[in-house]
């Protein structure tokens, strides 16, 4: 089966939010809003008002309820919605966890933003790698149409009856948030298609009435520790899953994003450099100038964080002469970024090559294609073996 070719309609990365969780059929849907993800919540609440959506729209007074709320329906067997960002999800950090642990299958789309300690109403990737431990699944993505169509790929995998994990759907904030792109919007029909193959499954257990069922209880000794077992495993079960689904969704809709990483002119290079979120595209443009200026690089767009993809990071960068990570947010305790250091985990597996840290982007600072050449340029000398600097704080030496 071939999906129909959607209708076209110029709209923000918010608003394409809330077509992709429309589009899913949520029976409970909310969200407590904060720049810069209000649209979604706006949009949501218009879809219900105008009869576009079947939905249980429930108006809290702040997030972590709104997290309460989604997570409590999910383990009644409803399928929920919610949105956040920044300090959104520190309030609901507690209920974050809770979510996880009671292996509710939500799905939540966060527009990343500076996580609170410097007040920064402004782009960064701090909040997610606040809850990067929390028990949730975390997929980046670079663009309108990924946000949507990861959306529906989030429900898939979440609701799969081998995962039952919440997943995170992350764009960049004041960014990918409030630009307006074309964006196809598939067909119900086609949307109801692609999720259908849930109902195939074995059914999960949820919360019925008469029937004894422990979401959250006291977790004691070794029952706690087969829980969590059990919760790690249906984690790394997530990465390979992923691929799957990204397969079909390509093979129906004609839109494949690599599964857990993109790969570009990755196969002949010699150095790589490796971001996530929306600088990837610009590296895009920086990796081609710089091949034509003869350097062979190439680049890794990191889509799945939670679980790390460290299979198909291992295969994609052996043999590679070093590498260059981008971060949007910084590591505390490691003097490096988040994403770098997780790379530098991977040294037994794909040899003790130089991984250079650079930190740009923070606070809605711009990552420009010169940032990205610089650092290129960078790679490539420490790949030939001269002295490099191991972090670079990239708007503090401009």
């Amino acid at each position: 089966m071939i999906a129909q070719k959607g209708k076209k309609m110029v709209i923000t990365g918010n608003a394409t939010a809330a077509y992709g969780a429309m589009l899913c059929r949520p029976d409970v849907a909310t969200s407590y809003p904060i720049t810069p993800m209000s649209e979604v919540a706006e949009q949501l609440s218009a879809f219900r008002a105008n009869g576009l959506m079947e939905t249980e729209m429930v108006e809290v007074e702040g997030e972590n309820s709104a997290m309460n709320v989604v997570a409590g329906a999910s383990m009644a067997g409803g399928r929920t919605f919610t949105a956040t960002s920044s300090w959104g999800l520190s309030f609901m950090y507690d209920a974050v966890q809770h979510a996880a642990g009671f292996r509710a299958p939500i799905v939540m789309v966060i527009a990343n933003r500076e996580a609170p300690g410097i007040l920064a109403v402004s782009g960064g990737q701090q909040d997610i790698i606040s809850v990067r431990d929390a028990g949730w699944i975390q997929i980046i993505v670079e663009e309108g149409q990924e946000i949507l169509d990861t959306i529906i790929m989030a429900y898939r995998l979440a609701e799969d009856y081998d995962i039952q994990l919440p997943v995170m759907v992350n764009y960049d904030g004041f960014y990918l948030s409030y630009m307006a792109t074309a964006i196809e919007i598939p067909e119900q029909t086609d949307v109801d298609h692609f999720l259908a193959t849930l109902k195939e499954q074995p059914k999960r257990q949820v919360l019925e009435p008469g029937v004894a069922l422990g979401c959250g209880t006291h977790g004691i000794e070794k029952g706690f520790v087969e829980l969590r077992y059990r919760q790690c495993v249906a984690m790394e079960r997530a990465a390979a899953k992923l691929d799957e689904i990204d397969r079909e969704f390509g093979e129906l809709f004609g839109r494949s994003y690599g599964g857990q990483i993109e790969e570009y002119r990755i196969d002949d290079a010699d150095i790589v450099v490796v971001a996530s979120g929306g600088v990837a595209g610009t590296a895009k443009v920086a990796v081609d100038t710089k091949r034509e200026q003869g350097i062979k690089v190439g680049l890794i767009k990191l889509r799945l964080f939670r679980p790390f993809p460290r299979q198909r990071l291992v295969e994609a960068l052996n043999g590679k002469k070093a590498i260059g990570v981008i971060d949007r947010s910084v590591g505390f305790g490691w003097d490096c970024g988040p994403m770098a250091m997780e790379l530098r985990a991977l040294t037994p597996e794909i040899g003790i090559v130089p991984i250079l840290s650079y930190i740009d982007g923070l606070a809605n600072l711009d990552i420009t294609i010169p940032h990205i050449e610089r650092a290129i340029d960078e790679v490539q000398s420490a790949a030939l073996g001269k002295s490099y600097q191991e972090v670079t704080w990239i708007p503090l030496e401009e």
